[in-house]
């Protein structure tokens, strides 16, 4: 958690962004980022050179020539804005762009990096206000990154690159990420899958960073993220940064429109929310995943895509617009068919609709199957989110405090805190699934339903095919005792009216 003090800080520099015309909650980013990415460098070289100070025969890796060390963070943030500024703009962002070829991650994609903080005055309050940030701590500095990417959220239809960090939470908790895994997000934006993918592993498995192995796969070769927005990338590999991931494989790919057959059945858990804007034309759309489906719908395309991309054995946790449970298209059909008959489909989760306001009102569900290529779908588990911990109009405020927030909140519900964050009872019910809650009536908020009667409703998953409503009891009375009712009902009018006679007289 970040303080308070730290926030206040981070929203004066994102005001002074805006009144110094960089109104883009994207631009803003972008350029805290290139800065951000600068004082590392600087941080490395330090421990570079003090590395070959203590063995002179260790391999190191310099950036900065002697001639170079005005363009350090720890040179140029002591100087008066008028020279930082010119030699920020003139020297530090050439060479940031020359660095690209270099082969590091990060580099790669900095080789198009624009300076376009517009004044002095501004440069030297972002460089003083990230100089004053703890950056040996992990925690810190990826919280302090998240906290930027939420005002990306709160500032409009950029938002769309994010999903909330608590929906993400869940979609992790119940995939339970291991230290072999090999984690995809084929659409991944910020990297908010695979950024908590990786805290997963650190709070669960942290044995698995002491061997040397398992962290070298860990920081080179677990998580891969593709998109085809450079400014995504760059904000996606700086997240992965500063949550200390050194080296993660975060490039260009038009998922779509690529054939994948490189990446072909190469990793055992993907994690997406990607984006469905509609269709595609056939032209553009890779031919690998037109032989899985004919479609030209996104959404569609992109759950042939993790198809794909899938292991036998590896499992995935998706998001997918409504349609997809209940299409009534060939190719609809024919997808939802393939994930229960030739996969396994293991569950469906129906999110609130207000789940991605402000910038979309669409109802959308979370899809979770393992790849066989066998089948072995027996019964699939659903489950409805009536409420995630925050309220569902425009402004998604919390309902809760904050230690009861989220899939796996520090404080324990109670019954009237469910109500406002089904969550940890989500979490914790699918991992129940083959146990008690195959006992669940379809009228209980999470229930499961066999494979046969998925196939009989032309493997329609919308959980409202199944869900039961409870229906009051009705008292039934005989006839007669009606009859004799009404009876006495007429006898007591007509008393009235006799006796309303004889007063009016």
């Amino acid at each position: 958690m970040i303080t308070g003090e730290l926030k206040t800080k981070i929203d004066r520099v994102w005001d002074a962004f805006w009144s110094g015309g960089i109104s883009n909650p994207l631009e803003v980013i972008e350029q805290i980022t290139y800065l951000l990415f600068i004082k590392r460098l600087d941080e490395t070289e330090t421990r570079e050179r003090k590395k070959a100070e203590r063995f002179p025969n260790a391999p190191v890796k310099l950036r900065f020539q002697p001639d170079q060390e005005e363009l350090r963070w720890s040179d140029f943030k002591d100087r008066d804005p008028e020279t930082m500024f010119k030699v920020v703009t003139d020297q530090v962002f050439p060479f940031l762009r020359a660095l690209g070829g270099d082969g590091s991650t990060y580099s790669h994609h900095m080789k198009d990096a624009r300076f376009t903080i517009p004044n002095p005055a501004l440069l030297a309050r972002v460089v003083d206000m990230l100089d004053q940030i703890p950056m040996e701590d992990r925690d810190t500095k990826g919280d302090l990154y998240e906290y930027m990417l939420s005002k990306i959220a709160t500032a409009g239809h950029n938002g769309q690159f994010r999903t909330s960090r608590h929906i993400i939470q869940l979609m992790v908790g119940m995939t339970a990420p291991t230290p072999t895994d090999e984690i995809c997000d084929p659409a991944c934006g910020t990297a908010g899958f695979l950024v908590e993918a990786g805290e997963y592993i650190r709070r669960r498995h942290p044995e698995a960073l002491l061997d040397a192995a398992q962290r070298k796969h860990f920081h080179e070769s677990m998580f891969h993220g593709f998109d085809f927005d450079g400014t995504m990338l760059r904000i996606g590999s700086m997240n992965m940064l500063l949550h200390g991931v050194e080296s993660p494989d975060i490039r260009y790919r038009d998922s779509l429109a690529e054939n994948v057959s490189g990446e072909s059945e190469k990793y055992s858990l993907i994690l997406a929310n990607p984006p469905f804007a509609g269709s595609l034309d056939y032209e553009s759309t890779s031919k690998d995943l037109q032989r899985i489906v004919k479609t030209k719908k996104t959404e569609l395309l992109f759950l042939a895509l993790f198809l794909r991309l899938l292991k036998p054995g590896g499992r995935a946790a998706v998001i997918v617009p409504d349609g997809v449970l209940f299409g009534s298209s060939k190719s609809h059909k024919e997808l939802r068919r393939m994930l229960v008959e030739d996969q396994k489909l293991d569950g469906v989760v129906k999110l609130p609709s207000g789940s991605f306001r402000p910038y979309s009102g669409v109802s959308t569900a979370i899809l979770l199957f393992t790849k066989t290529n066998s089948g072995g779908t027996d019964n699939v588990w659903f489950y409805e989110v009536t409420a995630d911990g925050w309220s569902l109009d425009d402004k998604r405020t919390p309902l809760l405090a904050p230690d009861k927030l989220g899939p796996v909140p520090d404080t324990a519900l109670t019954e009237e805190d469910h109500a406002k964050n089904n969550m940890p009872d989500a979490l914790a019910r699918w991992f129940r699934r083959d146990g008690d809650e195959l006992q669940r009536a379809r009228t209980e908020q999470s229930f499961c339903v066999p494979k046969a009667d998925i196939v009989e409703q032309d493997y329609d998953l919308s959980l409202n095919r199944y869900k039961e409503v409870v229906h009051e009891e009705i008292e039934h009375r005989s006839p007669l005792d009606i009859l004799a009712d009404l009876q006495r009902l007429e006898s007591e009018i007509q008393h009235g009216m006799a006796n309303l006679k004889a007063m009016l007289g």
